[in-house]
């Protein structure tokens, strides 16, 4: 009986050793001879009429935030009331974890020991251009990940002319009120 036992445990032990890793599966690597396909390379050419992702748009600046090579100073979409409304709600979700509300830094993460993002009412960042906070959204900037994958490019512009909003806000003097709505904010005070 006890070899009977030992035979199947020493059987059970040598079955589970006959598999294959995913390391050690057939494969093709990038940029390599294959014989699996009979033009011998690994990679296969683009299906026509294929767009690469970032691309998709008809207009590099908006891809981009770049024209000519500098980052440009103002949003290349129009600024509405439903861009601006996007804006919150998809930096409420993506940017307040970090940034906080208003945008001084001072987010959930921070306050859980992460590292302190700066305010985007730094003279710095209040100064740079739309482009700019576009490209840090993109692709990221320092311990901050790039959000191309989950942020829709209009939803990068969105984004941008809100932070541009939420400066403006938190910096705003009472010549930036309009002349006829000034009484009624006096009248507050």
């Amino acid at each position: 009986m006890r070899v009977v036992a030992l035979a199947s445990v020493v059987l059970a032990l040598a079955a589970g050793g006959c598999r294959r890793d995913m390391q050690d599966q057939p494969k093709a690597r990038a940029l390599r001879p294959s014989a699996f396909f009979p033009d011998g390379r690994s990679e296969r050419p683009l299906v026509p009429g294929t767009v690469a992702r970032e691309r998709a748009t008809a207009d590099p600046v908006v891809a981009t935030g770049k024209q000519g090579g500098d980052f440009v100073r103002e949003a290349p979409l129009p600024v509405s009331v439903a861009l601006l409304a996007r804006g919150r709600e998809r930096y409420d979700i993506y940017c307040s974890p970090c940034h906080d509300r208003v945008g001084t830094g001072a987010g959930m993460i921070v306050q859980r020991g992460y590292r302190h993002p700066p305010s985007f009412h730094d003279d710095r960042l209040r100064n740079a251009a739309a482009g700019y906070i576009f490209d840090v959204i993109t692709r990221g900037f320092g311990v901050m990940p790039s959000y191309a994958v989950q942020v829709p490019v209009p939803d990068r512009w969105a984004i941008t002319t809100y932070i541009r909003a939420l400066q403006r806000s938190q910096n705003a003097t009472l010549a930036d009120v309009p002349a006829d709505e000034r009484g009624a904010l006096e009248k507050a005070q």
